[in-house]
């Protein structure tokens, strides 16, 4: 798993990436009461806006942490969007995306420099 300092997690299973937030992320935003996800075939860039997260204090943009394409959302999101909350870092993903170059995950933070990078905040 490795992390972005805007608090996405991202699992790489051959050239799929799963992206979600981090429980850090998820505690900060409070109950979750609204998600969205994107659409399979939507092409993202690092940085671009993925999803879309509302909580009662806030909505937050969720940012895609690799460039590539989206092969799929977590439609069940829509229906039990306090999933983002009860298990952020698994089954609270938003979408998976077939990456476009490993080299940008390969530089994303490993937990201890995300851990690390916590303590600053």
């Amino acid at each position: 798993m490795r992390f972005t300092k805007d608090h996405e997690w991202v699992v790489l299973e051959g050239d799929v990436a799963t992206v979600g937030i981090t429980a850090y992320a998820a505690e900060q935003l409070g109950d979750v009461v609204f998600v969205e996800t994107p659409d399979a075939g939507k092409t993202v860039k690092a940085g671009d806006g993925l999803a879309v997260v509302e909580s009662v204090k806030a909505a937050s943009d969720v940012y895609a942490p690799l460039s590539g394409e989206v092969v799929e959302g977590n439609a069940a999101l829509a229906d039990a969007p306090e999933t983002v909350n009860d298990t952020p870092e698994s089954g609270g993903w938003f979408a998976k995306i077939k990456i476009a170059d490993k080299a940008e995950y390969d530089a994303l933070m490993d937990r201890a420099a995300y851990e690390a990078y916590l303590q600053t905040l």
